[in-house]
């Protein structure tokens, strides 16, 4: 992984570039008092203070192009890191804690590389320093958490299949000396897990729920639960070739919320976090799921397929029933579950819902405050008719085509006590366009939403 650390340091003095944050309006008022080799310079390169625009102002100078130099955004320096020449850099105006935290994000990221199966040229490290000290841990961790859900989205299912995903759960619980086990292959059904074990039953590669938990029992309870589907097929509904394209990504969610109880962990939240992930690939055979088929849950639910392609909600709905159990003072899950939750908010911005509205609006408001944003939709409760069953108590499909991201939320809010607090994050976890900092490919997103709503509620 990337040495985040090497690329935000103290700054203790010697030489280093100059970056000045500029907009047009401070361009204008500032062009006065510059040099002249610098205004040269800048009317040369056209430089006007555009986002994600670069130009030397002559030295070791470079002026940056942001939408508010006093509101630095969290990309404000994403452009900048892949744009300079490698070497060290420290901000003209010193930024306080939040504002370098938002910034060095963009900077950290801009560096990241995916490197597993092709070499990256040669480029040297962009540094930057700063006299923020206390902000540099919390953004190193924050870029380490982001630069996990990457590389494991963007990691291909042949090598990325129920037992890596364990093993990097294995990974992450070792760092931090919590307790993991993983229920796998037929030991599900003597678990009572028959829907993770009915959608990932086709696959030669076991089904599992991986289970991580740690801290002081003492303290709130808070759970966390991912939809970690490492290939998605369609199973018997199976998907068109070009559906299936991207479908190594549909453990994005099991990645977030892996990354989230990382950054729980590393800094130290006095909480009892238990994490879950529901991993399964859906696959094809002889032994795999059936339309029409009768599924049973943990929670003593009986399920209609309607669509062996809704899957997702299916091993989730086991996971959810399993936290539910220990009644957690927070619950919250994280899957690539809808196309329709795209259909409506498009791929940058997921799809938030919540039985809880105190919580749903701390959550968006800690979107904002960490420029991270999500959008919630409503859990409307006319539409569980929608995917009732003649024969059996749900059906995990709707026929009507409608409020498919609704549905799906209503139908996982069927295995959560309407008393428990919980967050159902319907998210894309991908870049499909190339931005600063945002190469094309797995995608965090609402990591540091939650991060912060996490941190408000129990630091």
């Amino acid at each position: 992984m990337t040495d985040f650390e090497a690329l935000l340091l103290p700054d203790s003095g010697g030489e280093a570039g100059t970056l000045q944050l500029l907009d047009r309006e401070t361009l204008e008022r500032l062009r006065p008092g510059l040099s002249a080799t610098a205004r040269a310079a800048l009317e040369a390169a056209g430089f006007t203070g555009e986002p994600d625009s670069i130009a030397w102002m002559g030295e070791r100078d470079w002026a940056v192009g942001v939408r508010d130099p006093a509101r630095p955004g969290r990309w404000c320096l994403a452009a900048a890191a892949g744009k300079l020449p490698p070497g060290r850099y420290r901000l003209q105006s010193v930024l306080g804690f939040a504002g370098l935290g938002n910034a060095a994000h963009g900077w950290l990221m801009a560096q990241h590389r995916f490197t597993r199966y092709r070499k990256a040229e040669p480029e040297g490290a962009r540094v930057l320093l700063t006299e923020a000290i206390a902000a540099i841990a919390p953004a190193v961790a924050m870029a380490q958490a982001s630069a996990l859900v990457r590389d494991l989205t963007d990691t291909p299912a042949n090598d990325m299949g129920p037992a890596e995903v364990e093993a990097a759960a294995r990974s992450v619980a070792t760092r931090h000396g919590a307790a993991m086990e993983a229920v796998k292959g037929e030991a599900l059904l003597d678990a009572n897990f028959p829907a993770i074990h009915a959608v990932g039953r086709a696959s030669p590669r076991a089904p599992r729920l991986v289970r991580l938990d740690w801290g002081d029992p003492r303290h709130p309870q808070l759970t966390l639960v991912g939809k970690g589907i490492c290939f998605d097929s369609g199973g018997l509904n199976i998907k068109p070739g070009s559906g299936m394209a991207l479908m190594k990504k549909d453990m994005g969610g099991a990645a977030h919320a892996l990354a989230l109880a990382g950054l729980v962990m590393g800094a130290s939240l006095p909480v009892r976090l238990t994490l879950l992930l529901a991993v399964a690939d859906n696959a094809i055979s002889g032994d795999a799921m059936r339309p029409g088929d009768i599924l049973a849950t943990r929670k003593g639910l009986s399920v209609e397929i309607g669509n062996t392609d809704a899957e997702g909600r299916l091993v989730l709905a086991d996971a959810l029933a399993l936290a539910a159990e220990d009644r957690p003072a927070l619950l919250m899950d994280f899957a690539t579950l809808t196309g329709a939750a795209r259909v409506a908010l498009g791929p940058e911005l997921p799809a938030l819902f919540s039985n809880n509205a105190a919580l749903a609006a701390d959550l968006i408001a800690a979107g904002s405050t960490a420029e991270d944003p999500l959008w919630q939709l409503p859990l409307w409760q006319n539409y569980r008719s929608l995917f009732k069953s003649a024969i059996a108590d749900l059906n995990n499909n709707s026929d009507s085509g409608f409020a498919g991201a609704i549905v799906a939320a209503l139908f996982l809010e069927r295995f959560v006590a309407a008393d428990l607090p919980w967050a159902h994050i319907d998210l894309y976890a991908w870049n499909g366009t190339v931005k600063p900092g945002r190469p094309k490919g797995g995608a965090e997103m609402t990591l540091a939403a939650c991060f912060t709503l996490l941190k408000q509620r129990f630091q």
